[in-house]
């Protein structure tokens, strides 16, 4: 390892590629490197009590974290208050994931400021690579619809579009992923230990969330009947605002993240009476619903605890964003035309009865002008084409969790069927199928059909999905609202993909493509004109090989195992699932591996196959695929006539930071997922 170390051979490499070493960033501002000492220098002394000499690589992290996030603060006054004035449309953007990673390096990018802090904290004796390791990896997601939630909130953030992502502020994340002697094991990932420099704590947006109890039917004096919830529980949703800043600093917008708590979080008269444990009951109740993403629904308190967190994170949004439009326009009426609400998949489906009770219920609306609003501002995305895999709900664990929206469902099941049947009488043979209700397995609440009965859109994320959508899981239901399927092909944010994760191969595109490259990918084209040219073709290999390098010593560090990065990199990394087909990877790896055996003396291009993703805790299949892979290496690995010619390799535990490492040194991405099952897909991208 040391010798390895002493080799340098990232330097190694881009010497002998003669790659530039221009610094790589946004357009810098001219900032002051006197001034950003000065302020992280008051921000380790005033906000942590640290002096210089005793601080940590953390301390000085958090103190750089909060000084940039001072510069921001103002951008994001600015942005609000000019949004405001114009009277523009504001996207409310609801999802359970946002993959965020570390926002360290994301933000100095994008405010043009890394050289900046990297020359100033120098001067103060501290390495900006080493801050940048020190910050972890925000525990709010899990795979690409996460990912996308991110990539859609700086992308909004960077085109000026003022918008709030909203979501779920989890203590521990899905998990933190180990593996021994081949096994994945779950651990809490502990993200918030430290605290979240970058968050914004709001105690004045607090929320209560009902659960529970009975429903009762008033008739007011002119014959009006009314439902009243009496909800049998409540707890409260405090909200955290994190900036998302866009390219070039030049529009911030607010990602807001709830967290739970009990109203009474300790029940004094039980602690008292000794029992200690009881008297936190309701605290525990209430703080498991942002404990961790996706818990296990493999046992009925599981299942009921998803269906809490999905609707206490939809609850606090809406309420939320239907307050700060009366606060500022007065009129409900015009909601549609101030606010365009995107639910990220079914998750959050459960807005449409959600928004319909604070109208009708909170505000007195009539139904019919309720649902007209309702239908104006929601619309929906779509991320599967499998009907097993849009969420379904019980109707009574539905019932028993949220009668009030139970009933406001079966009234806009009823107007919806008799609208399909006066549109086309037929309708009625096929009402079974376009019901929000599934009669055949057991009653079940089909979140998608609500999603897309209460939206006045419903869009896939890539043009065949969206068609084989209109023919196959939606089919009846776009017979019936032809207009309401769109398309809207997936991406990515590229500058956090190529600026940040690899900057080498930026640097070559900047020479060759111009700094404008940065603002407009279309001007990657312009690599057409050098297909031919020998010069540029070694450049970009030679950042490519940096690349390799780089994560060769990445895997010697995590794993103690060499690989020559001078070899084929072929690479899945995804999350852990059947329908992924790392399975079938597998099996090739293995024949590949015979193969070899079987002829050594051939002249094999060595491979190295790098997997990484997590299989969700409840799922054994996918557990057993990861068990399955680590064996195949141990096997493979250990083998003296195979291991030059073909390596294979698990990194654990894959979030954003390890995909920015992995991404720019594949030379092969095996996007192998089941024909059909794969929406889209981004991490082709």
């Amino acid at each position: 390892m040391d010798k390895f170390a002493r080799k340098s051979p990232i330097a190694e490499a881009k010497q002998t590629a003669g790659l530039s070493t221009r610094p790589v960033g946004a357009t810098a501002e001219d900032d002051d490197i006197d001034e950003i000492k000065s302020a992280v220098l008051a921000k380790l002394a005033l906000d942590l009590g640290k002096d210089a000499s005793a601080a940590t690589d953390r301390d000085w992290f958090v103190a750089a974290a909060l000084t940039i996030r001072d510069r921001i603060v103002h951008r994001w006054l600015a942005a609000d208050r000019a949004s405001h004035a114009q009277g523009r449309k504001q996207v409310y953007y609801l999802s359970l994931e946002f993959l965020i990673g570390r926002l360290f390096a994301d933000v100095l990018c994008n405010l043009g400021c890394t050289e900046s802090f990297r020359a100033a904290l120098g001067d103060l004796g501290v390495d900006l690579n080493r801050l940048r390791a020190a910050e972890p990896d925000a525990a709010l997601g899990h795979g690409g619809l996460g990912r996308l939630a991110a990539c859609f909130m700086e992308s909004m953030a960077s085109l000026g579009i003022p918008a709030y992502g909203y979501g779920i502020r989890y203590d521990h994340g899905l998990f933190r992923q180990v593996i021994r002697d081949g096994w994945q094991q779950e651990y809490p990932e502990e993200w918030l230990s430290f605290g979240n420099p970058w968050e914004f704590a709001r105690p004045e947006a607090i929320y209560d969330i009902h659960f529970g109890g009975r429903v009762e039917t008033t008739t007011s004096p002119t014959g009006a009947k009314r439902s009243v919830w009496h909800p049998a529980e409540t707890i409260e949703a405090v909200a955290y605002d994190i900036p998302i800043v866009g390219w070039r600093g030049r529009h911030v917008n607010a990602l807001r993240l709830w967290s739970a708590r009990a109203v009474d979080p300790l029940r004094l008269d039980a602690f008292n009476m000794g029992d200690h444990a009881g008297a936190l009951s309701e605290q525990v109740r209430a703080e498991a619903i942002s404990k961790i993403l996706y818990p296990s629904d493999s046992t009925p308190a599981g299942q009921e605890l998803r269906l809490r967190q999905e609707y206490f994170f939809v609850s606090a949004s809406l309420l939320d964003l239907v307050q700060r439009h009366v606060r500022t326009d007065g009129n409900l009426y015009f909601l549609p035309l101030r606010a365009a609400i995107q639910l990220n998949d079914t998750h959050p489906s459960i807005a449409v009865p959600e928004l319909m009770r604070i109208l009708v219920d909170l505000h007195g609306l009539p139904w019919d002008e309720a649902w007209r609003i309702t239908v104006g501002t929601l619309s929906y995305t779509n991320h599967t084409l499998l009907p097993e895999a849009l969420e379904t709900w019980p109707v009574d664990l539905f019932g028993r969790v949220l009668p009030r929206h139970l009933e406001i469902i079966y009234r806009i099941n009823t107007q919806h069927l008799e609208a399909a049947k006066l549109q086309d009488p037929a309708t009625s043979d096929s009402v079974e199928s376009i019901s929000l209700i599934d009669e055949r397995h057991g009653r079940k609440l089909r979140m998608g059909h609500l999603a897309f009965v209460g939206s006045h859109r419903t869009n896939g994320v890539s043009a065949l999905h969206t068609e084989l959508m209109r023919k196959t899981v939606f089919g009846e239901l776009h017979a019936i609202y032809p207009d309401r399927i769109v398309n809207k092909t997936n991406g990515i944010t590229f500058r956090r993909w190529l600026l940040q994760a690899n900057p080498d191969l930026t640097l070559v595109l900047r020479d060759l493509c111009g700094d404008a490259v940065l603002d407009d990918p279309t001007q990657m084209s312009r690599l057409a004109d050098y297909a031919e040219d020998q010069g540029a073709q070694q450049r970009i290999r030679a950042a490519k090989r940096a690349n390799k390098v780089a994560l060769a010593r990445l895997i010697i560090e995590r794993l103690d195992l060499h690989v020559d990065p001078d070899a084929l990199f072929d690479v899945q990394i995804k999350r852990i699932h059947e329908y992924k087909r790392q399975l079938l990877n597998l099996l090739e790896t293995v024949a590949l591996y015979h193969a070899i055996r079987a002829e050594p003396g051939r002249n094999w291009v060595p491979r190295v196959k790098i997997f990484a993703g997590k299989a969700a805790a409840s799922y054994a299949r996918a557990k057993l695929i990861i068990k399955l892979i680590n064996d195949v290496a141990t096997v493979i690995n250990g083998d003296p006539v195979v291991r030059d010619f073909l390596r294979v390799v698990f990194l654990p535990d894959y979030n954003v930071s390890l995909a920015e490492r992995i991404i720019p040194a594949a030379d092969l991405s095996e996007q192998i997922s089941t024909a059909g099952m794969e929406a889209s897909g981004t991490g082709n991208m």
